[in-house]
């Protein structure tokens, strides 16, 4: 994958955890050995989820709930948590509204089909190939742009009669930007999330002033761990009611994970993996990490 920053070396991938507590640090409240949690790893410094036993930040780590097994878990906090806080907080999506998702089958892409369905908009999403197409429509997407057949901007426009989108949620960067720009309509949001595409989208000055749209950055860091877990219990209650879906992700082995990250790069995964890497010394229960599609 491709990262914002130059890892120091021996680095650990892995940003997302579901596991057990073994120890905490000074300064950590609240915590017992043995309790389950959701977490993000301190993955920067190297010590990733790739692991039997890893490090993970208190302020991003929160209780994992009885009734979502490890594998989706594994998978929830950052596409769920960056959507909600992308398409509510910064995006101000409100109900009635046209989303764009670019890369609809991805990680945080297939979270952002979810989350804006549950938060009444009307949801056009991008994807390469049926199957894809296939799994964006599973989770709610009205309607479903295969860009390898399709020009994503004419066929937005011809979509929405020639107005465009109110939001777009942006993951792959790059020519997708482009596109997105080009059916954005007047007043509405880009949303800068990622850059699947290896390259982040490039903002014309000119075009965004001209056609009164803004373009906006989400990173979920930075956040108080009172607004994570209001999110995090938003969410949560949004799938106990069936007003969210959750994708079930497919489990893979930690001997299987070089030809898993493979198929990640080639783009053949729906959603995220979750990587099994076994138990830890103390005999908990396998821990398990969320990988994302691109």
């Amino acid at each position: 994958g491709e990262y914002a920053f130059s890892p120091p070396l021996p680095f650990t991938q892995g940003q997302e955890v579901v596991g057990r507590i073994l120890d905490w640090g000074e300064g950590v409240a609240g915590r017992k050995v043995g309790d389950r949690v959701m977490a993000v790893t301190s993955f920067v410094s190297g010590n990733g989820g790739f692991a039997e036993e890893c490090l993970v930040l208190d302020d991003f780590c929160l209780d994992a709930p009885h009734d979502l097994d490890d594998t989706r878990a594994a998978g929830f906090l950052i596409p769920f948590h960056t959507a909600l806080l992308a398409l509510e907080r910064r995006g101000r999506l409100e109900r009635g509204e046209t989303l764009l998702v670019l890369g609809g089958a991805g990680g945080t892409g297939s979270a952002a089909i979810g989350v804006g369905r549950a938060l009444g908009a009307r949801v056009i999403a991008t994807a390469g190939g049926e199957g894809k197409a296939d799994f964006c429509r599973s989770l709610g997407a009205d309607r479903v742009i295969d860009h390898r057949s399709e020009d994503i901007a004419e066929s937005v426009m011809a979509d929405t009669g020639g107005r465009g989108v109110d939001v777009v949620f942006d993951p792959v960067g790059g020519a997708a930007f482009t596109s997105a720009s080009r059916c954005i309509a007047p007043e509405g949001r880009i949303l800068a999330v990622g850059f699947a595409s290896g390259e982040w989208g490039r903002v014309d000055t000119a075009h965004l002033v001209n056609h009164n749209y803004s373009v906006l950055g989400v990173i979920p860091t930075g956040y108080v761990p009172a607004m994570r877990e209001e999110m995090q219990q938003r969410l949560l209650g949004w799938w106990r009611t069936g007003r969210l879906e959750l994708p079930v992700h497919e489990l893979v082995s930690f001997e299987a994970l070089p030809s898993a990250l493979e198929r990640l790069l080639a783009g053949d995964v729906l959603g995220k993996l979750s990587l099994a890497v076994g138990t830890s010394k103390s005999g908990s229960e396998p821990i398990r990490n969320g990988i994302p599609a691109p």
